[in-house]
């Protein structure tokens, strides 16, 4: 939980500390979390930025909503999800806590990816059936989306394949031990781990765009998902003639309906300032920008992003 206050001086700076969810070590989370601590650092010196780990979307929202977080890092499906009451632990058709999520700005966009060694017959997902298949940690956002697409390619997560319940600070290592022959990651790109991954092991990306039509019938989360494209160059190491389809969902800042208006106006303003800093670093963070921001469906803005993006003139 936060505790901080205004500060003495003429700008009002915030004092104290506050806790940043991020996500998995070698994640693009916890990259764009460690910079944005700096960023506020530098604009906000007085206050402490605390960042914590975690297994990824789904887990962020929970701490947020029991309070032992201030500020995370979510995508929009997860969060649909977790307002439609069909997220972890919930009951089945028992809304989430709405009032209490609000949005300060839309970050960049994930990239679903389905990694398989380059010599693997995997060429599509429906390939999977009976194979070891990295899915994401069950507090993740990839594994709400690998469960999605599985089923789109009509198998079962529990059943048809040997679901490996790992993130991507474990997956690669074990595909290159010859523990999991697939791995879906949903990420900005690129992704360090699977770009790592790439120098050492030959591997191929899977297309999975085709299956967005069957993925949208799905609950009222997989509005979010999107059709994309990977770029030739997003994995230098991989040969690939042409751009991959795929399918991605947007990354949001979330806070509580209740955290100060003053300190999230801060944070919002940190994000946008620090745009360019943290792109040289993570490239995914590029896409943030003034015009996108304040688009963060499935979430209305909270008064202090508000705030700031009238001060911006939007």
């Amino acid at each position: 939980m936060a505790w901080w206050a205004a500060g003495a001086g003429a700008d009002d700076l915030p004092i104290g500390r506050i806790v940043v969810g991020t996500g998995v070590p070698s994640g693009v989370y916890a990259r764009y979390g460690q910079l944005l601590s700096e960023q506020l650092g530098r604009e906000a010196p007085g206050l402490e930025v605390v960042l914590r780990p975690s297994e990824g979307s789904v887990q962020n929202i929970e701490r947020l909503v029991a309070g032992s977080a201030d500020f995370v890092i979510a995508t929009a499906d997860s969060i649909a999800a977790h307002l439609a009451g069909e997220a972890r632990g919930q009951r089945p058709g028992k809304p989430g806590k709405a009032v209490e999520l609000r949005a300060c700005v839309r970050l960049y966009d994930d990239y679903m990816q389905l990694v398989v060694p380059a010599g693997s017959p995997v060429r599509a997902c429906a390939d999977l059936a009976g194979l070891r298949v990295g899915v994401g940690q069950d507090g993740s956002g990839v594994q709400l989306v690998t469960r999605e697409l599985l089923a789109a390619a009509g198998l079962d997560m529990e059943s048809d394949v040997t679901a490996v319940r790992e993130g991507i600070h474990t997956m690669p290592r074990m595909m290159e031990t010859d523990r999991l022959d697939a791995f879906f990651w949903s990420g900005g790109l690129p992704t360090s781990a699977v770009t790592g991954l790439s120098e050492r092991l030959p591997i191929r990306l899977v297309p999975l765009g085709e299956l967005l039509p069957r993925l949208h019938s799905g609950g009222p989360h997989t509005a979010h998902y999107r059709a994309a494209v990977m770029p030739p160059d997003a994995y230098p190491a991989i040969a690939v003639e042409q751009a991959v389809d795929t399918v991605a969902v947007a990354n949001l800042l979330v806070t509580r309906e209740t955290t100060d208006a003053d300190l999230t106006e801060r944070v919002t303003r940190a994000v946008i300032n620090g745009r360019d800093r943290i792109a040289a670093a993570v490239h995914a963070a590029q896409r943030v920008d003034l015009r996108t921001a304040i688009y963060t469906r499935p979430l209305e803005l909270h008064e202090g992003a508000r705030r700031y993006y009238r001060s911006a003139k939007l």
